[in-house]
């Protein structure tokens, strides 16, 4: 997984360099394997090889799960969070950044690694201000809910730790200025188009069950900079729900 984790600045990673790194990793390969055999990429023939299993899903995908392997040794699960919920949510909030994405002419497979870790940053307020996380979590959820109590309780916010966490781990600066500026990303200068498809895709995240009014509740200047239809995204918003089935995988 680790290995993994460090090429996420290469461009272009062989495929041979790939096999071999998760062949190292048992657990890895067996969550890849069960991954590229799951509904979530239709009832295609089963694959059986890593090859085939990367080539079904993905490199993004394949680096985000040797991401949720990393992030779930390396970081106990907060007071007042379930495990569980927490990776499921975080593979909605990944999913619905990467359709996201697709129509605003961003790069989708970043976009999933980058939705996928944006919520990592809570794990390391649970651990560092014990306590905060139950008072965040027992509150009434709205979407944008967690931005605001984290500011006011804090003074900054998941994604702004995240961004820190990705940074010292040499993560993409793309990845770094978008996990910052996703809680208000008209704020940020310069500008991040990704920042902006992670707040869109967190309030998208946050709403039950996503539809044509949540679409319209979403904020317009955040839209009008990302240029996206709005009409687009009514006729083919997707549900959370959708996404979540990869991060029982975890």
């Amino acid at each position: 997984a680790h290995e993994l984790i460090r090429s996420l600045n290469e461009d272009d990673v062989p495929l041979d360099q790939l096999r071999d790194v998760i062949s190292r990793d048992p657990a890895l390969a067996v969550q890849l394997l069960r991954l590229a055999n799951s509904a979530h990429y239709g009832n295609h023939s089963r694959v059986g090889t890593i090859d085939d299993a990367i080539a079904r899903v993905g490199t993004g995908q394949v680096r985000a799960l040797a991401l949720a392997s990393f992030f779930n040794d390396a970081f106990p699960i907060a007071p007042g969070l379930d495990r569980e919920t927490f990776w499921r949510e975080s593979q909605s909030y990944g999913g619905l950044t990467q359709w996201l994405a697709s129509g605003t002419g961003s790069d989708c497979q970043q976009a999933w690694l980058t939705g996928f870790m944006a919520r990592v940053g809570e794990l390391l307020m649970g651990l560092k201000v014990p306590g905060c996380v139950i008072e965040f979590e027992k509150q009434p959820q709205y979407p944008g809910a967690r931005w605001e109590r984290e500011m006011a309780m804090l003074g900054f916010t998941e994604g702004q730790v995240s961004a820190e966490l990705a940074r010292a781990w040499n993560f993409p600066d793309d990845m770094v200025s978008a996990l910052d500026a996703a809680a208000n990303p008209m704020a940020a200068q310069p500008f991040s188009r990704l920042g902006a498809v992670l707040h869109v895709a967190e309030l998208l995240a946050a709403t039950p069950t996503p539809s044509f009014a949540a679409v319209d509740d979403l904020p317009a200047d955040v839209l009008a900079a990302l240029d996206v239809d709005a009409d687009w995204m009514r006729s083919r918003l997707p549900q959370a729900q959708r996404y979540m089935e990869a991060s029982r995988l975890h």
